[in-house]
C-alpha cells in the first residue's frame, strides 16, 4: 500500500487524535471512517427540506431564541480591570 505526507492544523491533527477508538487505530483509518457528503446542502436545498418535512423548530422554541438572542450580550473583556 503506498501512502502520502500530508500537513493539517494542530487543531485538525487533535480532532483526528480524539477520534480514534483504540491507540492502534491509524489516522488513515480514522478519516476512511469519515462520511463526506457529496454535495454541500445549498439554501435552496435546505428550503426544499423544510416545504417537505415542515419547520425543524416549533414556534415557541424560536420565540425562546428570539429572546435569548435580545437579551445576549459580550462578555466582560478579562483585559480591562473591573
Amino acid at each position: 500500500m503506498s501512502t502520502k505526507t500530508i500537513s493539517v492544523r494542530l487543531d485538525a491533527y487533535e480532532r483526528l487524535k480524539r477520534a480514534k477508538r483504540d491507540r492502534s487505530e491509524s489516522f488513515s483509518e480514522v478519516i476512511m471512517r469519515a462520511h463526506w457528503d457529496a454535495e454541500p446542502v445549498t439554501a435552496a436545498g435546505y428550503l426544499r427540506l423544510v416545504r417537505e418535512r415542515g419547520p425543524l423548530y416549533r414556534t415557541d422554541e424560536l420565540d425562546r431564541v428570539a429572546q435569548l438572542k435580545e437579551n445576549d450580550r459580550p462578555p466582560r473583556d478579562k483585559w480591562t480591570p473591573a
